[in-house]
């Protein structure tokens, strides 16, 4: 009789979105993969159902719906729908961002997406904190073509009452992606309470110099979550909070601008 012949279940990973089409997640028409599930727990999230590692439910009050948020799925089913649009990503140099959530949470899944991605010859990008383990770090960066890196604070203690965690980590891995000659946009989400002061810019510039980041973006405060956070049932502390236009932030970025680093601001 011939020995039973083991098998092992597909990897799957949990995305709460696929987003066809998009223009503004990297260059031309790109796929966006939103995964699940972050380390961090920014104040001001955008996307507060993709905070949590576990599927979750949330409830529109308006139209009495509710909606089961996070799907399992393996790299096959995901490149199904990534390869349906290679001709628009071929035509306008586009391809495919892992976004989330925090892309490196799911990081052995996310690096099994990626080499497939790449096997295919598609331009790969991500929008990440960095928040992970140097090695992971290093092993998953190889495969990105482009990184968004976000860098939240210059201080230790403030990013931990910001986002409930230091950004010890985040910082060796942004200096890593520097000295690896990366191509990326480091972006700062200019937040009131927490690092739109002066004295933040200024030592955002020199953070930035000593770490050779040579080009930064800033990410006015908006409260584009804020119904997310009612349908989930839950506080959002910022609600209260003005929206910063670009306009706000025209003093920020010289400040930045005068330790020799470019500075553009989001929308302006």
């Amino acid at each position: 009789m011939a020995a039973a012949t083991a098998t092992t279940a597909p990897l799957k990973g949990l995305v709460f979105n696929i987003q066809k089409f998009s223009i503004n997640d990297g260059p031309g028409i790109r796929t966006v993969v939103f995964f699940k599930g972050c380390p961090l727990r920014c104040k001001w999230c955008s996307n507060p159902e993709s905070q949590s590692g576990i599927q979750e439910s949330m409830y529109d009050e308006q139209t009495a719906k509710e909606t089961i948020v996070g799907d399992y799925m393996t790299v096959d089913e995901i490149m199904k729908v990534v390869l349906q649009d290679r001709d628009f990503y071929e035509e306008s140099g586009g391809g495919v961002t892992f976004s989330g959530g925090e892309v490196l949470f799911q990081a052995p899944f996310a690096i099994e997406l990626a080499k497939a991605i790449k096997a295919e010859g598609i331009h790969l990008a991500c929008e990440t904190t960095g928040y992970t383990t140097p090695k992971l770090f290093k092993q998953f960066m190889t495969y990105m073509d482009f990184m968004y890196y976000d860098c939240k604070q210059w201080d230790r203690n403030q990013h931990r009452v910001g986002t409930g965690a230091d950004n010890t980590v985040i910082l060796k891995n942004l200096e890593a992606a520097v000295q690896a000659h990366k191509t990326m946009m480091v972006r700062i989400p200019v937040i009131p309470g927490f690092n739109y002061t002066l004295d933040d810019a200024d030592h955002f510039g020199d953070l930035f110099v000593k770490l050779g980041v040579p080009e930064v973006e800033l990410l006015p405060f908006h409260q584009f979550g804020l119904k997310k956070y009612q349908d989930l049932g839950r506080e959002y502390e910022l609600k209260d909070v003005k929206q910063l236009q670009a306009d706000d932030l025209v003093d920020y970025k010289k400040m930045i601008e005068k330790h020799g680093v470019k500075v553009r601001i989001n929308g302006w």
